[in-house]
Parts: C-alpha cells; sequence; structure tokens
C-alpha cells in the first residue's frame, strides 16, 4: 500500500511538474487528439521522483514527456496509448537518441525519455504519433534551448 500511494505522489508531482507553464509546455491539437509534449533539464526533478521513474537526474541530462489525449466534449479528455516515432538533433543536425518508455498509471499514460544535453543547446523535436486505434500519424514539432548553471 505505502509504495502506491508513493507512486501516486510521485505521478501527480511529476505531471504538474511538467505541465508547468513556466517549463513552456506546448501541444499540437489534430481531429479528435492533443499531443502534449514538452522538454526540461531532468535535474528539475525531485530525487525521489527521479529514482521513481528510474531516470538519470542531471543538468546536462533533457527530459522529453509526451503524452496524448482523445478530446471528449465537456473533459479534460481521455489518455491513450500510442506509437510515436521521434527525430531528435541540435542545430548541428547532430541527431540525438531517445528511448522512450511507457508509464501507464491510474487513468495517466505517458511517454518519458532523457537525453544529454550541453549549455545552450537548442534541440528540434519532429514527433509522428498514431494514437491507439488510429492509422493516421498526427505530427508535432517544437524546439527547446537547454541552459547549463
Amino acid at each position: 500500500m505505502r509504495i502506491h500511494n508513493l507512486r501516486r505522489v510521485c505521478t501527480i508531482s511529476i505531471l504538474l511538474l511538467l505541465s508547468s507553464p513556466a517549463l513552456a509546455e506546448n501541444s499540437t491539437r489534430s481531429g479528435d487528439y492533443t499531443i502534449h509534449h514538452n522538454a526540461l533539464k531532468s535535474d528539475f526533478l525531485s530525487p525521489a521522483i527521479a529514482k521513481a521513474y528510474n531516470i538519470q537526474r542531471s543538468k546536462f541530462r533533457g527530459l522529453l514527456n509526451i503524452s496524448v489525449i482523445k478530446n471528449e466534449s465537456g473533459t479534460t479528455g481521455t489518455s491513450v496509448k500510442a506509437q510515436i516515432e521521434l527525430k531528435v538533433a541540435n542545430l548541428n543536425n547532430v541527431p540525438k537518441e531517445i528511448e522512450l518508455k511507457q508509464v501507464v498509471e491510474d487513468q495517466a499514460i505517458y511517454y518519458i525519455g532523457d537525453f544529454p544535453v550541453v549549455n545552450r543547446e537548442i534541440v528540434n523535436f519532429n514527433l509522428k504519433v498514431i494514437p491507439e486505434g488510429q492509422s493516421r500519424p498526427i505530427s508535432a514539432r517544437f524546439s527547446q534551448q537547454f541552459y547549463i548553471d
């Protein structure tokens, strides 16, 4: 029971942290779906959350978070599973490999992955997302600059 409560607290904490407007949360809406996507340095996470999600906490590591929501009128929508194809590179077109982990807790489904970053690096993220049960991909793209203190 105690581990379940810890996981719930961690899930709530990470979702609140990653959805903070100060961290430039982005979304792409297409048809019946909204793709929420953001990236930040992994040292923003508390040690407990990083440990719970097996994420290396460092100012030299970025963290990508993606969730797929099926839009439903009058609600905040329903989290759905998806296939996600990533193409990630910095401005010098040096690719970054990110292995996404699917996290399913209660009714939340999201995908997280960490990757190396350097000071002032701008990273471009290109996503092709296919929500479960769909055949057409939804394209999303965004950029994030990382600063090392």
